[in-house]
């Protein structure tokens, strides 16, 4: 996700030194309601996807989000580009979709080390989102468009390093290898879909500072800590599947 013209990466800004995993658990959500059985299936997510129900997006922190908007209005009126889109991969395995992430590398000026989705800043050749997320993923881990079908997209998240981000969801044939960008992603791998949509596994971490406070979403599995844009953008994909 993309942070500045150094680096791809779009996500949250963050004061170095910041360890979101050191932040207190305020809450977690297991007191939401379940995604209903067969949900989590191919067939079942191309459905929601071609006629969503109503449902309203989450904004995890107000002044995280009014933050990013007046950064991305400022970037406009300067003329810079805004637009920027991630791909959500779901590997479809025997055993049940899987989520396909990538973790930073740890020499990154921006954001090192943090887990995103594959994605990055839209170039003025791309023909929309689609086009931006399929190449991304390709330059990053050698995801081909051939193996992606897309399904739909979720609301576009607002980060404060800038960027108005269209998350595109597509389903994916599991490839052998992936061929990783080396200089941006330091590792890919898979998380159950099941496990990222089950609110019992999303946390509410709330940071304090001079600056105020910082409401964020984590999503811990084994050894990678998930969280922040890529949290919220989960969250809203839960948000969709429930109803």
């Amino acid at each position: 996700m993309l942070a500045n013209n150094s680096a791809k990466k779009t996500s949250l800004a963050v004061p170095p030194g910041f360890d979101p995993q050191a932040v207190p658990i305020q809450a977690n959500c297991a007191h939401e309601p379940l995604i209903a059985n067969g949900m989590l299936l191919a067939d079942s997510l191309r459905q929601r996807f071609a006629t969503p129900p109503l449902w309203t997006p989450e904004i995890t922190d107000e002044n995280r989000y009014v933050m990013a908007a007046n950064i991305i209005a400022q970037r406009q009126d300067q003329g810079l580009s805004t637009q920027a889109a991630v791909l959500i991969p779901l590997v479809l395995r025997n055993a049940g979709i899987s989520v396909l992430l990538t973790q930073r590398t740890d020499h990154l000026h921006d954001h090192a080390g943090q887990i995103s989705f594959p994605g990055g800043r839209m170039e003025p050749t791309d023909n929309g989102p689609a086009v931006t997320a399929l190449r991304e993923s390709f330059e990053e881990i050698g995801l081909a468009a051939s193996q992606v079908e897309l399904i739909g997209q979720l609301p576009e998240y607002l980060t404060v390093s800038g960027y108005r981000v269209i998350p595109m969801v597509g389903l994916v044939q599991a490839q052998g290898n992936y061929v990783l960008d080396a200089f941006e992603v330091a590792a890919a791998f898979e998380v159950p879909l099941e496990f990222l949509m089950n609110p019992a596994n999303h946390q509410v971490r709330v940071a304090s500072s001079e600056q105020g406070s910082r409401r964020f979403y984590a999503m811990p599995f084994e050894n990678r800590f998930i969280w922040g844009a890529t949290a919220g953008m989960l969250r809203n994909l839960y948000h969709l599947l429930k109803v």
